[in-house]
């Protein structure tokens, strides 16, 4: 879940617990896969260098990556999601997004839905999950990331583009080091994150206003129990968005249409969002 590769060594071999630990490969080109939450302190990440990483904390343990491992537990993390709707669709080994529309009657809200996935999968698994809970699948991944591990984050529909603008832009999906550098070369300087069309507060007063959308619709639930490094040979780590490796029979889409008013969510080890 939360550092998904590096939680299940660590859950799998006690004397690992507590510790730095980096997934990867020893050798000169060897990429860190995942690292454990003790080993970021240090700075380390998922897709650095095995060598850097091991620069930054050279007291960490590196575990070769067991995919079949992994991929188990993946497979039933997508069984316990299963248990709130038919409606999972997975984005990669780590995170999936669930239509939790026809559940709520049933299941009760959102937030109540992600509680209950969190706790069945840490009794089930022994892994933590952290959740978002927002009204579409944009929100839900941002939410999801805000207070890992383990966490729980709620965006209710109301007030959404006042929460979201604090943020710096590298918090949407997709934006990295390069995007971030154009996105400021064009007058967005770090929080520029809204959809009324109004200028951010850290945007200068000389800055043409420009629109972000947020789309709405209501119903879906983003699951992400893990972070994850670069695609390996084996094609079963594969980066967010890809959903190759995962079984076709869990590949079901969240994008139909949905109706409800109760907000979706994330989860990092779970994220549970909206379709957007």
């Amino acid at each position: 879940m939360d550092a998904f590769f590096a939680s299940v060594e660590q859950r799998d071999d006690p004397a690992l617990q507590g510790r730095p630990v980096l997934v990867g490969g020893r050798g000169g080109r060897g990429v860190v896969a995942a690292a454990s939450y003790e080993a970021r302190r240090s700075g380390c990440r998922s897709a650095m260098p095995m060598a850097e990483a091991l620069r930054r904390c050279p007291d960490a343990v590196v575990v070769k990556p067991s995919f079949a491992r992994y991929e188990a537990d993946s497979a039933r993390i997508m069984e316990i999601l299963e248990t709130a709707s038919p409606m999972v669709e997975p984005l990669s080994i780590d995170e999936a997004f669930i239509d939790v529309t026809g559940s709520e009657r049933l299941l009760g809200a959102g937030p109540v839905i992600a509680k209950r996935l969190k706790a069945s999968i840490r009794e089930a698994l022994g892994l933590t999950a952290s959740v978002g809970v927002a009204p579409c699948k944009f929100v839900a991944k941002i939410a999801s990331d805000l207070e890992k591990p383990d966490g729980l984050t709620i965006f209710e529909s109301a007030g959404i583009a006042a929460r979201l603008a604090p943020l710096p832009i590298e918090r949407m999906w997709g934006v990295g080091p390069k995007s971030r550098a154009r996105f400021e070369a064009r007058a967005f300087n770090g929080s520029a994150i809204s959809n009324d069309g109004h200028r951010s507060p850290s945007r200068p007063p000389s800055a043409t206003p420009r629109r972000v959308s947020i789309s709405s619709r209501t119903g879906s639930i983003l699951v992400r129990w893990s972070e994850i490094g670069p695609p390996s040979r084996s094609g079963t780590n594969r980066p967010s968005g890809s959903t190759s490796g995962i079984p076709r029979r869990s590949r079901r889409s969240c994008s139909g249409t949905s109706s409800g008013s109760e907000p979706g969510f994330a989860v990092e080890g779970v994220r549970l969002g909206r379709s957007s």
